[in-house]
């Protein structure tokens, strides 16, 4: 099994984990903000995570090095993952799926300065095709901008530097490391985040269930997007993610009555056009 085909295999248990917890998170944010719902996800998160290192014995590969990139990477995750739980509220799963995906797409523009990739006319013209992709979606006018998609096409930049930090953290640092700082460094932000007004709500027994969703959820994600990402480039296994906008599409029909939007899926072709154009010119390259 080539590497590629094995983080194609990763991204599909992402895949279905981003997509549980977005529903999840639609629940829970109906009685809690977003700093709460964070916190909860790393309070869950953290015990799973230290048992799972303490059976196989990994607890040793915890270490301090690099941790100002953890850091880092972990700012910016808190942040995109914020502002996405705050875009489920106010517009359609589809919608903000569909501006998250431009995450890709600031992977290329910004990859020559995280991670020393080349900026390459192919990789350009795919940025390009992407954010016209974007237009399409939004239809920015002065009654189509809302908050949600203010907050969707943000998260989109602090997911790709998400992305890029841990594609240089994979090169020294153990997954399970990466997973362990994930969570103690979040619990830590969305403590201070939801507690600096002293009110930090307790989920009740109807929402409980949607927490512990997402706090798996999350968590496994991660997981997979991180091997994922230890296997293939960046810019090729992003764009695999795009599978995720038919699945949510419907679920938001079925769930939530939400109208299946041919702007929301003409302007996701454009921006997956952009990503296998890219794709397919990397391919022909090392071939």
């Amino acid at each position: 099994m080539t590497p590629t085909v094995r983080a194609a295999f990763w991204m599909t248990g992402a895949i279905a984990s981003f997509t549980a917890m977005a529903v999840a998170g639609r629940a829970a944010l109906t009685e809690l903000d977003t700093f709460e719902t964070m916190f909860y996800r790393s309070l869950i998160g953290i015990p799973i995570v230290t048992l799972v290192l303490a059976a196989r014995g990994r607890l040793g590969e915890v270490r301090r090095a690099h941790f100002s990139l953890h850091l880092a990477r972990n700012i910016a995750h808190f942040t995109g993952q914020n502002l996405w739980f705050f875009a489920l509220t106010f517009i359609p799963l589809a919608q903000v799926f569909a501006l998250e995906f431009t995450s890709p797409l600031w992977v290329i523009v910004l990859s020559p300065l995280i991670l020393g990739e080349r900026l390459t006319p192919m990789r350009a013209l795919a940025a390009v095709m992407g954010f016209v992709g974007i237009l399409v979606v939004a239809r920015p006018d002065m009654d189509g901008i809302n908050a949600g998609i203010i907050s969707a096409a943000s998260c989109a930049i602090f997911f790709a530097l998400t992305i890029m930090l841990t594609k240089r953290l994979t090169r020294t640092q153990g997954i399970t490391c990466i997973l362990f700082y994930l969570t103690t460094m979040q619990l830590v932000f969305g403590l201070v985040a939801a507690g600096y007004d002293g009110d930090i709500a307790w989920p009740s027994a109807a929402a409980l269930p949607f927490v512990i969703l997402i706090g798996a959820a999350g968590l496994l994600a991660h997981f997979c997007m991180t091997n994922a990402l230890a296997l293939a480039p960046a810019t090729v296994v992003v764009p695999i993610d795009f599978i995720r906008l038919p699945a949510i599409a419907v679920i938001g029909m079925l769930l939530y009555n939400e109208a299946l939007d041919v702007w929301v899926f003409a302007g996701a072709a454009i921006i997956f056009a952009g990503n296998y154009l890219n794709i397919w010119s990397e391919t022909r390259v090392r071939s």
